[in-house]
Formats: C-alpha cells, sequence, structure tokens
C-alpha cells in the first residue's frame, strides 16, 4: 500500500487516520514527514518517473504527463507538483502515476545509530518539517 520496496525509497501519501497508522507500524524502519513546495518540485524534476503501460517512463517532456493525466485536468509537470503538493481531488491518480522516488544515501551518511528514533538522535521516525533537509542530503 505505500510502495516502500527498496531501502532509501520514497513516496507521497494522503495523511488520513488510516495511513496514520500504517505509519507507526513502520516508524522502526522509515522517515517521514511534511515536505514544502520547493522539496516536492526537486523530487518530481530531478528523481520523477512516471507510470505509463506499467513501464517506468522518465518525466522529462510535458506530453507525457499530458497522455496520461490530461482527462483529469493535469497537462504538466507543474500541474502534477500541484497536485501533489495541494493533495487536490485527483492526488490518488497523480501519485499513482509517481513511480517511487529513488534516493540515494543522504550526503554525511545515515547517524551513527540509524534505527533509533529522530528524537533520540537517530534518523526514523515523524521528522515534520525537517524531512526537507533529509531529502535534499538523498536527492
Amino acid at each position: 500500500l505505500l510502495r516502500l520496496l527498496q531501502i532509501n525509497n520514497g513516496v507521497f501519501i494522503r495523511l488520513t487516520y488510516a495511513t496514520t497508522q500504517m505509519l507507526q507500524i513502520i516508524t522502526p524502519y522509515a522517515a517521514w514527514g511534511t515536505p514544502n513546495l520547493k522539496t516536492v518540485k526537486e523530487l518530481i524534476y530531478k528523481r520523477g518517473y512516471g507510470k505509463v503501460n506499467k513501464q517506468r517512463i522518465p518525466i522529462s517532456d510535458n506530453r507525457v504527463i499530458e497522455e496520461t493525466l490530461g482527462k483529469y485536468g493535469i497537462i504538466c509537470v507543474e500541474d502534477l507538483v500541484h497536485e501533489i503538493y495541494t493533495v487536490g481531488p485527483n492526488f490518488k491518480v497523480a501519485n499513482n502515476f509517481l513511480w517511487p522516488f529513488k534516493l540515494s544515501n543522504p550526503t554525511g551518511g545515515w547517524a551513527t545509530r540509524k534505527f533509533r528514533h529522530f528524537i533520540e538522535g537517530g534518523d526514523v521516525g515523524n521528522r515534520e518539517d525537517k524531512i526537507n533537509a533529509l531529502v535534499r542530503r538523498m536527492n
């Protein structure tokens, strides 16, 4: 459901009660938080791949997006960024179009004890707005 199949993968999810419960279950293994617009835009522009006919296609031009998501009013990369960031009415379709982001290890490495919670000096758990710094190090 979260589409996190590899280490250092990243996805966007709508924060509801059900997804909060899922995040609580994976707390010892994943870091999450609320990204800002700059982070969302950087991820989609640099690491964005779309799912077209079950294949991973790089988002290199707007034609790929318009052919797949045009019927939902999403015709360019900026529309896709806006839909993801604002969690608009077509968020589910837009998010399903995006392939999970394959990120690198963070510059400077993980914390010495990676599996400690963020509050205890580790890297996992809810980072809230500090997720932006981690994603920049991994992008």
